[in-house]
Parts: structure tokens; C-alpha cells; sequence
């Protein structure tokens, strides 16, 4: 099986100064974050379709991109790849007692409280709120939602709908056709309903900031 390092090696010759890639040599963080956003999307759309094949490929695809990201950490003296590598395993340690230590978790749901407890404990070890840590950078749509999500679990008050866990795929699509209907209502007044709803997602932030 080729090895990571192969992938490691290509970067930095992609990166070097003395005979590597003009474009490359150009790019920084802010100009490959929008291709690392792309990225993650076609892995999406790529499971959504079971394209399996493309999804090996897509998955290439935005292992470069942590790659890229990691190579130019490097170079700035701020971390490598091992150092992203040993964090995501020590987290993965630290939130998978029932794992990896002596913690009893029975089924799933059970974990996701469990998960949560152990993010709310290291929200508060950094002092960050709840809402704190839900990158603005998402869609506003997806914000919203987390954003919903986070607060429910946290216990304070979100404009959500409550709904009990039974209610089937209609409940879906009459969301879906909600929403079609409000972007359409927002195009015919000229307005944009991304700019709308990010708007709303600073609102419940600032009404719940000293939370």
C-alpha cells in the first residue's frame, strides 16, 4: 500500500523554491480554503450518488488539501502533518472512553451525549461558549442549523419547531418545499436569502453571547 509519506514528499517538491510548481509556490491558506470547501462538497455529492470510484478519488482529492494546508504550516514554522495527525488521534482517544479506557456506553445515542459532554468540557476548559465555536464561514443554512443544534443541547432558547424523533420523510420534503418557497419569496424581492439567514445566525449568536 503506498505510504503517506509519497504524498508528503510530492507536496514538498511542489513547494520548493528551487524547481517546484509556479502556481503552487503562490498559493496560501486563504487562497486554498476555497478549494478545500470545494473538495468536501464533491466527497458529498459523490456519496449522495454512490459513486464509489469517484468517491475514492474525491477523498484523494481532500486528503491533498490537508496535505497542502500541513506543508505550508510547516514552512511557516507553525505545525506539520504529524502534528495534525497526533491531534485528531489523542482526540479521538479523549472522547472514546468507552474505547479506549474503563467508560460503559450501551448504544449510539448514548455516545453522542457522551461525545457532547466531552466537547462542552473542552469548550469550557478554553472558556468559549455554546454557539462559540460554529464557524461563521458555513453556509447560512448550515449555521442555522448547528447553530439550532448546538443551543437545543445546551438548553437555551432556539426559534426551532420541536418535533418528536417519529415523524417520517413528509416531514422532509414539506421542509425542503419551506425553504424552496422562502429562497423564491427572497429572489422576488431582490433579496438574497444567504446574506438573510447569516444575518439571523448573528442575531441568535448576539441574543445568546453572555450565555
Amino acid at each position: 500500500m503506498p505510504s503517506i509519506d509519497r504524498l508528503l514528499e510530492l507536496m514538498t517538491r511542489l513547494r520548493n523554491r528551487d524547481g517546484g510548481c509556479p502556481w503552487d509556490l503562490e498559493q496560501t491558506f486563504s487562497s486554498i480554503a476555497p478549494y478545500t470547501i470545494e473538495e468536501a462538497y464533491e466527497v458529498d455529492d459523490a456519496i449522495r450518488r454512490e459513486a464509489w470510484d469517484e468517491l475514492r478519488d474525491e477523498l484523494g482529492d481532500l486528503l491533498l488539501q490537508v496535505v497542502f494546508h500541513a506543508q505550508m504550516a510547516r514552512e511557516a514554522g507553525l505545525f506539520a502533518f504529524g502534528d495534525v495527525v497526533g491531534a485528531i488521534s489523542e482526540k479521538l482517544v479523549r472522547r472514546h472512553p468507552n474505547v479506549f479506557g474503563d467508560a460503559r456506553v450501551a448504544t449510539a445515542e448514548e455516545q453522542s451525549r457522551a461525545w457532547d459532554a466531552h466537547k462542552a468540557a473542552e469548550r469550557a476548559s478554553r472558556g468559549s461558549g455554546a454557539l462559540d465555536e460554529v464557524p461563521r464561514a458555513l453556509p447560512a443554512l448550515m449555521q442555522a442549523a448547528k447553530l439550532a443544534r448546538r443551543a437545543e443541547r445546551a438548553g437555551l432558547a432556539s426559534p426551532a419547531e420541536h418535533v418528536s424523533p417519529e415523524r417520517d420523510a413528509e416531514d422532509a420534503l414539506e421542509v425542503g418545499d419551506a425553504l424552496f418557497a422562502l429562497a423564491a419569496r427572497a429572489a422576488a424581492r431582490g433579496l438574497d436569502p444567504e446574506t438573510a439567514l447569516r444575518d439571523a445566525c448573528e442575531r441568535f449568536r448576539a441574543r445568546h453571547a453572555r450565555v
